[in-house]
């Protein structure tokens, strides 16, 4: 018996398996690291010994504070960080943010490093630098595309350090959003 090659694609297609996307990204600001106030370097204790920064100062970092986010969703999401929930204040740093991505099961799949330094070594690994070599990120100014994870699930972990002189850190949040959305915005 022979049948019409539209009656074969009818009998394929009704095959196929439907996935459905998952429920679109809300937008939402999740506060990473609070605001501290500005101290002597001398003042601050503990220590990043893992960490070598490139420098005519200390080259062991001090830490000014740590955060680290609840589990974020990556499908179809975009992150930026700002200075407040409304992403229109800036970042300020003195001297960098370690930023690093880490899935449910603890493993640590990205890291880099926002703010001012010259460079940042962990061991014999040269670590990246995100965005521009300053004190004040601007809000949404750095987009954190490339090093999250294009889906599933992870945590974003801060560490605010000091190489001298003085420390502080603003208010930074991970800003999410839907990628269509980030998108209009960058068009306008």
């Amino acid at each position: 018996m022979r049948r019409a090659p539209w009656v074969l694609w009818v009998l394929a297609a009704s095959c196929v398996h439907h996935v459905e996307a998952g429920a679109p990204v809300a937008p939402q600001a999740v506060r990473l690291l609070g605001a501290t106030l500005e101290r002597e370097t001398s003042a601050l204790k503990e220590l990043r010994t893992d960490l070598e920064v490139d420098t005519d100062f200390e080259r062991t970092p001090h830490v000014i504070a740590t955060g680290e986010t609840g589990l974020l969703r990556a499908d179809g999401a975009r992150f930026t960080l700002a200075g407040d929930e409304a992403g229109t204040k800036e970042v300020f740093i003195d001297n960098f943010i370690l930023l690093e991505v880490v899935l449910p099961d603890g493993r640590v799949t990205a890291k880099v490093v926002v703010g001012y330094v010259d460079g940042v070594s962990q061991g014999k690994e040269r670590i990246d630098m995100l965005g521009q070599q300053t004190f004040t990120l601007g809000p949404k100014e750095v987009s954190l595309e490339t090093i999250v994870p294009e889906h599933g699930q992870f945590r974003l972990r801060a560490t605010a350090l000091d190489i001298g002189g003085v420390g502080r850190v603003s208010d930074v949040f991970v800003l999410v959003s839907p990628r269509a959305e980030a998108a209009a915005d960058e068009l306008r």
